[in-house]
């Protein structure tokens, strides 16, 4: 039996293909798959639903292209993410078909691409190996899909609609945006800064004595967790800090963490 894949060696394996060279060369496909999606929301007349038409699809259109899933295929993981979000609207059993459905289809894409590897993740991840020189096992490439679907779908959904609400509250903005297109990749990180998706970080254990403004953090038995939406308003970092700047450069904000735990995604996330 294959030993597990610690979580390090996986990132360093997977990190090799969140390139931002790898990511922007993503972006033609990305933009045809919004200019595809925007038309069908159109073809719905009036009122638009951005979140169903838009921000919810293409996050998982665009993870089923990294993967190697085939377009026929591409609205079954929509649905599969769309019951793995739903805790209260979907029952235990049909969440448990769910999480069985997708692992069986993940175990048969990763047989189809070990047969006929492609320029996808999944295929770049069946021929690495670990730093013992050892591949990834079998079970580890399948938790792929399963641990990237929701880490990447909602959020991204949620700042789709988020940038969308934005520009819509304040026509000033939308109209500045629309003058400068220079102003979309600041405009999106304000955004991130404003609005994180997650409004905290993850848990993280303090392995020494730490000063922070509000006291003594001690090392021994101690977790901390970071609140993004208060370092996100720093006065002592951002320059007026509670007002959205479009152009507001250098934009620091840790929506994305840091560290070598940061998110793995965000070359992806920024293309």
């Amino acid at each position: 039996m294959a030993p597990p894949v610690r979580p390090a060696a996986w990132r360093r394996m997977a990190g090799k293909w969140f390139t931002a060279m790898r990511m922007q060369a993503l972006v033609p496909r990305i933009e045809a798959m919004t200019d595809r999606l925007i038309d069908g929301m159109l073809e719905h007349g009036r009122p638009a639903d951005l979140v169903r038409h838009l921000a919810f699809p293409l996050p998982v259109y665009v993870i089923c292209d990294m993967l190697g899933v085939p377009e026929s295929d591409r609205d079954d993981f929509k649905n599969w993410s769309d019951t793995f979000l739903n805790l209260s609207k979907c029952t235990a059993a049909e969440m448990a078909a769910a999480h069985r459905d997708f692992a069986e289809y993940m175990a048969a894409l990763v047989a189809e691409k070990r047969r006929e590897p492609q320029d996808d993740l999944i295929s770049q991840l069946i021929a690495a190996t670990d730093a013992e020189g050892r591949p990834m096992p079998e079970p580890a490439l399948a938790a792929t899909g399963q641990a990237l679907l929701p880490a990447g779908h909602e959020t991204t959904a949620g700042p789709i609609t988020t940038m969308a609400g934005v520009l819509l509250a304040d026509r000033s903005r939308r109209e500045r945006l629309l003058d400068d297109r220079s102003l979309i990749r600041s405009a999106g990180e304000e955004v991130l800064r404003l609005e994180p998706c997650t409004g905290f970080g993850m848990v993280r254990y303090v392995h020494e004595d730490t000063e922070v403004p509000s006291g003594a953090v001690p090392a021994q038995g101690t977790t901390v967790v970071c609140s993004m939406a208060a370092a996100n308003r720093d006065t002592g970092t951002f320059a007026g800090a509670e007002d959205m700047d479009l152009g507001r450069t250098p934009n620091a904000h840790p929506a994305f963490g840091a560290g070598p735990h940061s998110c793995l995604g965000q070359p992806l996330a920024r293309a």
